[in-house]
């Protein structure tokens, strides 16, 4: 499975290294150009870099891939697609998707519910210094503890029905309702398992700030 590595234009508060394929998302491409990184493609409206900036982008990139302002997908949205029509089997780690823009991290976070998205949910991580997200569909699903990561939150898409089991705060059919966001729940020992009868759950491994 090729691995590659998206750094977008929110906080890039992470730096890894260990990928095949390097994306720069608009001013995220100034990112790895700052710290030496390839920069594979470069893909955006690059509508927040400066004419002097976008000419340096466009100078190191392998392959630049400009968009009008004026669309219907984010930015990132138009990298990830544009990346499983060529890698379909790709795992998709995301930088710099979390903080800035609200409007942009809502986005982000209900990646999942894009039509040319949804089918590749599970192959996408959104990793930040204190959060990192992954999308599972409809189904049983294993979550395994993340190092440094203290606690683990569930938002189910609308009308979806969740159980946790095997964790601090257990969600089952005696005890089930109804919350947006499960939040602050902890692993014990071993995996958590999961259940969701229809649409997908974001799944929000976090820390608190140090």
């Amino acid at each position: 499975m090729i691995r590659i590595a998206f750094f977008a234009g929110g906080d890039l508060d992470v730096l890894e290294t260990d990928f095949d394929v390097f994306v720069g998302v608009d001013a995220g491409s100034l990112f790895l150009l700052k710290h030496g990184l390839p920069l594979d493609m470069a893909i955006g409206d690059f509508d927040s870099v400066s004419p002097s900036d976008f000419q340096q982008i466009k100078q190191v990139a392998t392959e630049l891939i400009q968009a009008p302002a004026e669309k219907n997908d984010t930015d990132l949205e138009l990298a990830l697609k544009t990346i499983f029509e060529r890698h379909p089997q790709a795992h998709a780690t995301v930088f710099g998707a979390l903080g800035g823009r609200i409007d942009h991290l809502l986005s982000n976070l209900f990646l999942a519910s894009e039509p040319d998205l949804a089918p590749f949910m599970q192959q996408i991580e959104l990793v930040g210094a204190t959060n990192c997200i992954l999308f599972r569909p409809a189904g049983q699903h294993r979550l395994s503890p993340k190092k440094g990561m203290t606690y683990i939150s569930f938002m189910p898409a609308d009308g979806s029905r969740l159980t946790i089991e095997n964790a601090k705060y257990p969600l089952k059919e005696e005890n089930f309702f109804f919350k947006k966001c499960y939040s602050s729940n902890e692993f014990l020992e071993g995996d958590i398992q999961i259940s969701l009868d229809t649409g997908y759950v974001v799944i929000i491994y976090s820390k608190d700030r140090s």
